[in-house]
């Protein structure tokens, strides 16, 4: 007597599934007082999120929106990023602890002569990553540019998330 293919198949197809489930996203670390990672392994079956470039909500909505005085330094800026980074992961059911990878863009500030501050910017970076809270680092890379769609902006981030289902 023949098995029913529909039978065969669902629990064939249950089989590969249980296994996709079962490799967990994979932080790889460099050297180990990095604050960021070499890479990251994300196994199938895990759901991304790509967040779309963020920039910083201004502090002082009295100043020119097109003065970077009105979202601040580097650092005012990168924390702002992040701050909005974490509630757009939670609007999607995902954390901090989630991302994998960053891209961030920084702007030469003025008042270094044109040199981005990559500082500032790691004082936010730190905050939010590598923490007792968040212990997770990610995988990032920040280039200079030469401005961003705001003349005030001196940082944009776009942010990768993952987790296991």
């Amino acid at each position: 007597m023949k098995k029913p293919f529909f039978a065969t198949a669902s629990l064939l197809g249950l089989l590969p599934s249980a296994a996709l489930h079962a490799a967990e996203i994979t932080r790889h670390r460099g050297a180990p007082e990095s604050p960021i990672l070499t890479g990251v392994t994300i196994p199938p079956g895990a759901t991304w999120l790509i967040l779309s470039g963020q920039v910083p909500a201004p502090l002082d909505p009295a100043k020119p929106a097109n003065d970077p005085a009105a979202y601040g330094d580097t650092q005012a800026q990168a924390t702002s990023i992040f701050r909005k980074i974490d509630a757009a992961l939670k609007a999607q059911g995902f954390t901090l602890g989630d991302v994998v990878k960053l891209t961030v863009f920084l702007v030469g500030d003025p008042h270094l002569g044109g040199k981005q501050d990559f500082a500032g910017f790691q004082t936010a970076y730190r905050q939010f990553f590598g923490t007792a809270e968040q212990p997770n680092i990610v995988a990032r890379s920040t280039v200079q540019v030469a401005g961003l769609a705001n003349p005030g902006f001196l940082v944009e981030i776009e942010a990768t998330a993952a987790k296991q289902p």
